[in-house]
């Protein structure tokens, strides 16, 4: 009888610890599972632009995209918006819009940075075509990270704040003071990122003419980061678009204050064009990785970097949209500066992040 019940024991055990194992198909959205490796990409085909926002009431992650046609017949989907417990599995939830926000007459919403202010979910976004003369900013508001987002309209736009291409929105709080970062690729005299103060209520500008110039105009997809005594800036260069032939990588560079001056380890100032420190590049496999997300820390103070790369092999889909998927990648620090392993997309299986 005591050799049964032992027995007995035995199965209990053997099957909790069964239970625990997690794999793709076992309820991978369930709170708190985790998985032991992942292989890039963790979504495909498109999630460009990536913004991840973690929900504090629920531990959930998710993820916004540019409005992108991903070639399956739904059509162009407005700000897609990904759901995930772990980083590495994500399922689709729907669009952040239902229609295009009305300020302006042409455009796609590109780029959205959502952020919690105020106890509301706030979604930066750009709107403009290739090539637009006057693209600007905007923002919508949700009670809920998967919204409905109702759109409040523009911040500004390019003429209104004097910088041209003013796209690529990120939104940087500290000391109950409201930011916001932005700034793409010209080579016009008032070309650069910028940051400038925002209202309390994190939805308009009082003042456009105190904006300050942060890097120069060689850069767009600006990232701040703050670690330790440094504030960290993470931009992407080179041509986002052009599917197997993109070029687009990430530098760095890092300041003692917010507002500058942000130095490259070389200790040039990132405000002239061609400075930066290489954080990563493309490799054999994946081209133009960059316009990365916020890091992310796991429980084990890992920090992640997600954002898009596009498979050489399947550069674009069949609407001809770049099929930029969404990438993750662990950040090493190394005597005061964030490094990626080789300097480009892991292709192999990874350690993945942790969450309990």
């Amino acid at each position: 009888m005591l050799i049964h019940n032992f027995l007995i024991v035995l199965l209990l055990l053997a099957g909790c610890a069964r239970s625990g194992e997690q794999s793709d198909t076992d309820n991978p959205q369930q709170p708190g599972t985790s998985v032991a490796t992942y292989t890039n990409p963790v979504f495909e085909p498109i999630l460009a632009d990536p913004t991840v926002i973690r929900d504090p009431e629920t531990g959930l992650f998710y993820a916004y995209g540019t409005q992108d046609n991903w070639g399956d017949g739904q059509g162009s989907r407005l700000v897609p918006i990904l759901r995930s417990t772990n980083l590495v599995n994500w399922q689709v939830v729907g669009p952040a819009f239902e229609e295009k926000p009305n300020w302006k007459d042409d455009g796609g919403i590109w780029a959205p940075d959502v952020n919690l202010v105020n106890g509301k979910y706030h979604l930066y976004y750009a709107y403009s075509t290739w090539g637009d003369p006057n693209p600007g900013i905007g923002v919508a508001v949700a009670e809920k990270p998967t919204g409905p987002f109702t759109d409040h309209g523009k911040v500004f736009n390019s003429e209104e704040v004097g910088v041209p291409n003013s796209i690529d929105a990120f939104y940087f709080e500290e000391e109950g003071e409201k930011y916001l970062f932005w700034g793409s690729f010209s080579n016009a005299p008032t070309q650069g990122t910028y940051v400038v103060k925002l209202a309390d209520d994190g939805l308009s500008v009082p003042d456009l003419s105190q904006k300050v110039k942060i890097a120069a105009g060689d850069y767009e997809a600006v990232m701040i980061h703050k670690r330790g005594g440094y504030y960290y800036f993470f931009g992407s260069k080179g041509s986002c678009c052009e599917g197997a032939d993109s070029k687009y990588h990430v530098l760095v560079a890092r300041s003692e204050s917010l507002m500058g001056p942000y130095l490259d380890k070389g200790g040039q100032a990132i405000t002239e064009r061609g400075r930066g420190t290489l954080f990563m590049e493309g490799n054999a496999s994946i081209a133009g990785p960059g316009h990365n997300a916020r890091l992310i820390a796991d429980d084990e103070g890992t920090d992640w970097f997600l954002y898009h790369g596009i498979d050489r092999d399947k550069g674009k889909v069949a609407s001809g949209a770049s099929r930029r998927m969404l990438m993750l990648d662990k950040v090493i620090w190394q005597d005061g500066w964030p490094e990626i392993d080789g300097r480009s997309p892991s292709t192999t299986p990874q350690k993945a992040s942790v969450f309990q």
